[in-house]
């Protein structure tokens, strides 16, 4: 099979001009908007512990939710072609991030913890061992240089 690229194009504004930009560390907002034709905005920031705006997005958030994105639309798109019907999905994602003396870091590890149900006549145990195929196939999981574990849960309705 060949490979197909994909391109993915948003752009990011810095929106936190206070009127006299960056002139002192304190003096300005971290604030930004991600932006891709078509689609609503979305307001970051940074961490509050860096001077961000705790009521947006900021890219640590964004990272942890968009591994836990990518593992579920994996997970259900595996889940119909095995025949396993969910009906809900929500997953309490947590990232770890280490930062150093010198203000640098790094993510050392990201773990999901969906929680998953699926219907009495689906297959509890292959929808658990589903969870480790999304793993293995998830796009962003595949590009990270730290730790995605996952930590699963399967609910049966009715149960």
């Amino acid at each position: 099979m060949s490979e197909t690229e994909h391109s993915y194009a948003v752009t990011v504004t810095w929106t936190g001009n206070r009127g006299t930009g960056t002139r002192t560390y304190r003096g300005y907002d971290r604030a930004f908007a991600a932006e891709v034709p078509g689609k609503p905005p979305i307001p970051g920031s940074s961490d509050p512990a860096f001077r961000g705006d705790p009521a947006r997005w900021n890219p640590e958030d964004l990272l942890v939710a968009s591994l836990s994105a990518c593992h579920k639309l994996w997970y259900l798109g595996l889940c119909a072609q095995a025949g396993i019907v969910v009906t809900a999905y929500t997953d309490t994602a947590e990232g770890r991030m280490t930062e150093e003396a010198d203000g640098a870091g790094q993510f050392t590890a990201v773990t999901l913890r969906p929680r998953v149900t699926i219907t009495a006549d689906s297959d509890a145990a292959e929808a658990l061992a589903l969870h480790h195929r999304a793993h293995a196939l998830c796009f962003i999981a595949r590009s990270v240089n730290f730790t995605v574990t996952h930590e699963p849960t399967i609910v049966r309705a009715g149960e």
